[in-house]
């Protein structure tokens, strides 16, 4: 099924409006981690004694130990999540920012040019 012309504008202004979105950017730009195998296995670990906490509070029909599972449980996979690793190659990262701008422009200059490049590929 064919979209029409006022939905056709309306996908070409949201495709315009995630690609300008500052998050997009940074996920882009940001820095890519390696997965911290020791803060995962701990919080495994951590939730899995949370979770027998949790069970065992409610089997004994004790609320405080239930809820102090839940917290144990919660804390465990907070810790296997939000834990980040190393980071991953920082030469390939500074080489990167020296070949796009190599006068040593601004964040927003970087950007622009950027957005310059990606916007006459995709109009040629």
């Amino acid at each position: 099924m064919a979209l029409s012309e006022h939905e056709q504008r309306m996908l070409a202004e949201m495709e315009r409006n995630l690609y300008e979105n500052e998050a997009d950017i940074v996920t882009t730009l940001g820095e890519r981690r390696t997965l911290n195998h020791t803060a995962v296995a701990i919080g495994v670990i951590v939730a899995l004694a949370g979770l027998i906490t949790l069970l065992l509070g409610v089997y004994q029909d004790l609320t405080v130990v239930g809820i102090l599972g839940f917290a144990i449980l919660f804390t465990g996979v907070m810790v296997a999540v939000a834990t980040p690793g190393k980071k991953k190659s920082e030469s390939v990262t500074s080489e990167k920012s020296k070949t796009s701008t190599p006068s040593g422009g601004s964040f927003m200059d970087r950007l622009n040019e950027r957005w310059d490049r990606r916007g006459g590929d995709n109009n040629q």
